[in-house]
């Protein structure tokens, strides 16, 4: 299988492949791709016409991360889309970034931006508490 990947990575149009990072990052663009096709369309069609957007607020959204499979869902989600967004973002700042400095600080700055968005959303989807009755003023 990997034989037919990097064939399939050095047959592509654009740059030469330098190591086995962009031949990853190639094959996991495809891949999440085509896992977050079924994730969005899911959580399109079951938030916008099973549920209704009209009933979309904080009660149904505790009420949904009362079961932990939503959860795992959201956070699914949540890594894959920003994965996907944040690897296509280091290929356009590959493609446009041309001086060392510029292309070290440009990807240094995405993966901080990375890591802060996955570690703010993981924090909030784990930790959080549906408001209880008594806790409602």
């Amino acid at each position: 299988m990997n034989a037919t990947l990097r064939d399939a990575f050095t047959n592509r149009r654009g740059r030469t492949p330098t190591g086995n990072l962009e031949l990853y990052a190639w094959f996991f663009m495809r891949v999440s791709g085509v896992v977050l096709l079924g994730l969005a369309v899911f959580h399109l069609l079951y938030m916008h016409f099973a549920v209704g957007v009209d009933r979309i607020d904080f009660d149904l959204i505790a009420e949904r991360w009362a079961n932990p499979l939503w959860r795992i869902f959201d956070l699914f989600l949540l890594v894959f889309a920003l994965s996907h967004g944040m690897t296509g973002l280091r290929l356009v700042i590959d493609d446009y970034v041309h001086t060392p400095r510029w292309l070290a600080t440009a990807k240094a700055t995405a993966l901080l931006v990375y890591i802060f968005f996955i570690g703010i959303g993981a924090y909030i989807i784990f930790t959080f508490v549906s408001p209880t009755p008594a806790m409602v003023p």
